[in-house]
């Protein structure tokens, strides 16, 4: 068990380098100056090339690039994300302040994800009606095929505007949740449904299912009782790399949604080329990546016991 967590924090470290390296050399390469975007048109028209210069030499961004990247690598190391060019606050605080609305945001839209994508599946493969199996089928494809954020634009149309049943932007409380879980759990239900139903089909045609079935079990017995959870750990393992993809969702919910969160902080670090926060944010959502991954080869052998954790250890 020891020697299986010390390769999964080996996996972890070489993670969070790779999504380091690879953020730092796309910020490197975009076009334009930190300082001059931190600065704002209007100051930077009253601000002398000295001071300009005092100021990038202050931030570090006028040392050669490989220079730069050692020095922010080191910080890293000593758990420090710097501070932000944009407002000078350090980028930790900035995360923590942001991350808690994004956190309940996630997790709101990954339990009505795995409610709806779960009910979708086994609905298909429960009903004895060939049209309601191909229209429940139907319904994933659909919903994968939906760019998320049309279906925020759409729910705002007709939920908000039109019927004004919810509050269209900025909402507290459950009330201004509901609307972006609903557009982050969209595709990610249709794909944990398309995977689940897949499976729970496969599995249905197992010998096995039939032995159970000739003794006598009921549908629901063999759905719910056997079929299900060896049919699970597909969409189990797919779920895990979603919870991550959830997160980078967030960016576009909750612009449409004008909610404060991780996700607006990584656009507004973005658009003002603010490099620690854009960092800090994708070494967060890397890591959450990674514990997601751990959860779920942790929680492999609970669901199906023939998989035992030497076998994820080999």
């Amino acid at each position: 068990m020891i020697r299986y967590l010390g390769r999964r924090a080996l996996h972890a470290v070489l993670v969070m380098w790779a999504a380091f390296t690879v953020s730092f050399l796309i910020l490197f390469i975009v076009p334009g100056d930190p300082v001059s975007a931190m600065l704002g048109p209007e100051a930077l028209a009253s601000t002398t090339p000295e001071q300009l210069d005092a100021l990038r030499a202050e931030f570090g961004t006028d040392k050669p690039v490989v220079v730069q990247y050692g020095v922010q690598l080191l910080h890293l190391v000593q758990f420090n994300l710097g501070q932000s060019f944009r407002t000078g606050q350090p980028v930790a605080q900035m995360i923590g302040d942001a991350i808690p609305s994004t956190l309940v945001l996630a997790s709101s839209a990954l339990v009505l994800a795995l409610i709806l994508g779960i009910s979708v599946a086994v609905a298909a493969n429960f009903t004895r009606r060939p049209w309601l199996k191909a229209l429940l089928l139907s319904l994933p494809p659909i919903a994968v095929s939906m760019p998320t954020f049309w279906v925020g634009l759409m729910l705002l149309q007709f939920v908000s505007f039109r019927a004004g049943l919810l509050p269209a932007v900025g909402g507290e409380g459950i009330q201004g949740l509901i609307l972006p879980a609903v557009t982050l759990a969209v595709p990610t239900s249709a794909v944990i449904a398309q995977v689940l139903a897949r499976s729970l089909e496969t599995t249905l045609a197992e010998p096995y299912v039939e032995v159970i079935r000739a003794k006598g079990a009921g549908r629901a017995r063999i759905h719910f009782g056997h079929a299900l959870r060896n049919a699970a750990i597909p969409a189990l393992t797919v779920t895990g790399v979603l919870v991550a993809t959830m997160f980078g969702g967030s960016v576009l919910v909750e612009t449409v949604f004008a909610r404060n969160g991780l996700g607006q902080t990584a656009a507004t670090a973005v658009s003002n080329q603010d490099i620690p926060v854009v960092q800090g944010v994708v070494l967060v959502t890397a890591a959450i990546f990674v514990v997601s991954s751990l959860v779920v080869d942790l929680i492999y052998p609970l669901i199906d016991p023939r998989i035992r954790l030497n076998a994820a250890m080999s």
